[in-house]
């Protein structure tokens, strides 16, 4: 059954090309989205550790990440690539995470449905990724981690379901996926996941 709905913009080809004409860069900013999205999951764990019915599901979300940021890390050594010093920030999670409300409650149901999109969000580029590369391991690679991520959209409207009413996660859901079409619009084009 599919929790997360669908994107309300996509990504355009124009963003496609900039990513595969440097891809390095691109590989660079990827690892970083895995390596934040691990920590996500585990600052939730940390933030609301008397959620128990989802604990399980956060830690294997963030073990997950995790090993996509090793995959990744290991195709950017394969490429001469390093990892720099410092992690810079992601203008577009920024404006999503400042659209979440700052209520207990309302803040939770808010991160889990902004992480939702994220991830909806990932799932589509890798997809788009995948198909503009050629053949090969890279190719593979992102068909691979395109199935994956497009799981992690519903885990976390899953999650949500587990405390609070459907229509009001949906509702909710709702205008985080139109806030974050609009976010997109705004950014500018770059070889980055976001």
């Amino acid at each position: 059954m599919k929790l997360s709905i669908e994107l309300e913009s996509e990504s355009s080809p124009q963003w496609v090309e900039t990513v595969i004409s440097d891809f390095d860069n691109f590989l660079l900013d990827h690892a970083h989205c895995e390596r934040k999205a691990s920590a996500m999951a585990m600052s939730l764990v940390a933030k609301y550790p008397d959620r128990l019915e989802i604990i399980p599901e956060l830690i294997d979300t963030a073990v997950e990440e995790l090993e996509h940021f090793r995959s990744v890390y290991e195709i950017m050594e394969s490429r001469g690539l390093s990892l720099p010093h410092e992690i810079p920030g992601d203008p577009y999670v920024k404006a999503l995470v400042d659209f979440c409300r700052s209520g207990r409650e309302e803040r939770f149901l808010d991160r889990l449905l902004v992480a939702s999109v994220v991830e909806c969000r990932g799932a589509e580029r890798f997809r788009l990724i995948y198909e503009a590369l050629p053949e090969g391991d890279l190719k593979k690679f992102y068909h691979d981690l395109w199935a994956s991520e497009a799981k992690h959209g519903h885990i976390f409207v899953k999650m949500a379901l587990n405390y609070f009413d459907e229509k009001e996660v949906y509702s909710r859901l709702k205008e985080i996926n139109h806030q974050e079409s609009l976010i997109l619009a705004e950014l500018p084009l770059k070889a980055a996941l976001h």
